[in-house]
């Protein structure tokens, strides 16, 4: 058995955005046509909802535990029921809340080698402690038996695989790595989740893990490649960002349409990506491709 619960499910600024007026973020403030979003972030568990492992922590990770039951603690004076937080880039939506986690608590840090160093590199990430909470290098296409903290099966394995990406803004001088970026597969050996919040070119190989999945959470970012330089929010294109976007022809909505097993969820989502606005043609037009726009507290469970 396979919970999944998604925590946030914007992309980087969230949504609203906190300096933007487009008509999106518009919408998402009054609560009329959208619904506010908090950045893209999951948690998976394989023992029934009682332990968690959290994929990416957002910088919004705390508003997002105090607004996940299943993430609370009960009992001792603390604790936590996450047993891991698992990274697939350095980005500053991805490794922010980190930060809220500082408390003395153990857990497991895991991500790959280049974002490992990259936290290694700047000191305010020494706050977590690496004697309380280790870190764990992610060796590519290995799968592993993810463990709770007490050394407990989880139930689940796991495999981090290399998707095209860029390195994060901040370390963009000094040149990308070929793990800069990973995909995660989740198994219980009979049910698979695949997660890909950022990914710039859909191979064969990542086709292929899709057609086998049972469940695909994929990076919908962007509608289309130049849409933040039409509206005026950017002068960089989706690729630019290390993006595909959803609509393109080399988009998901294209690439994965003969994957016919999984349901397939949109995550990170952009504040200027209309499938946001609940009815903008482009939302419809993904629903009706069967595919769900994730709104945080979506909730999943492969039995």
């Amino acid at each position: 058995m396979i919970d999944v619960i998604v925590l946030g499910s914007a992309a980087g600024g969230g949504f609203p955005q906190w300096n933007s007026a487009a008509a999106g973020c518009l919408a998402a403030r009054s609560g009329r046509g959208a619904h506010a979003r908090t950045q893209a972030s999951v948690a998976i568990s394989g023992d029934g909802g009682k332990r968690w492992f959290i994929l990416n922590a957002a910088p919004d990770l705390r508003q997002q535990i105090l607004q996940t039951p299943a993430l609370h603690h009960t009992g001792s004076l603390r604790g936590t029921p996450i047993q891991s937080v698992i990274l697939t880039n350095g980005e500053i939506d991805a490794i922010t809340g980190l930060l809220t986690l500082r408390e003395r608590e153990p857990f497991t840090l895991m991500g790959s080698d280049s974002t490992l160093a990259q936290l290694a590199e700047n000191p305010i990430f020494t706050a977590v402690n690496p004697e309380i909470v280790p870190r764990v290098a992610l060796k590519l296409n290995e799968t592993i038996a993810l463990k709770h903290k007490d050394g407990s099966d989880s139930g689940l394995k796991m495999e981090a695989f290399a998707v095209p990406g860029k390195a994060p803004l901040y370390a963009e001088a000094e040149g990308s790595n070929p793990d800069e970026t990973l995909g995660l597969s989740f198994t219980d050996g009979t049910k698979t989740v695949l997660f890909v919040p950022g990914c710039a070119e859909i191979k064969p190989d990542l086709v292929e893990r899709a057609r086998e999945a049972d469940l695909l959470f994929f990076d919908g970012t962007l509608w289309q490649d130049d849409e933040m330089i039409r509206a005026g929010l950017s002068p960089k294109t989706g690729q630019r960002m290390g993006h595909v976007s959803v609509h393109d022809a080399d988009g998901p909505m294209m690439k994965f349409a003969d994957c016919k097993k999984p349901r397939k969820v949109l995550i990170h989502i952009n504040n200027s990506n209309p499938i946001l606005l609940e009815e903008s043609p482009e939302r419809k037009t993904v629903e009706k491709a069967g595919w769900v726009v994730s709104e945080d507290g979506m909730s999943f469970n492969l039995g």
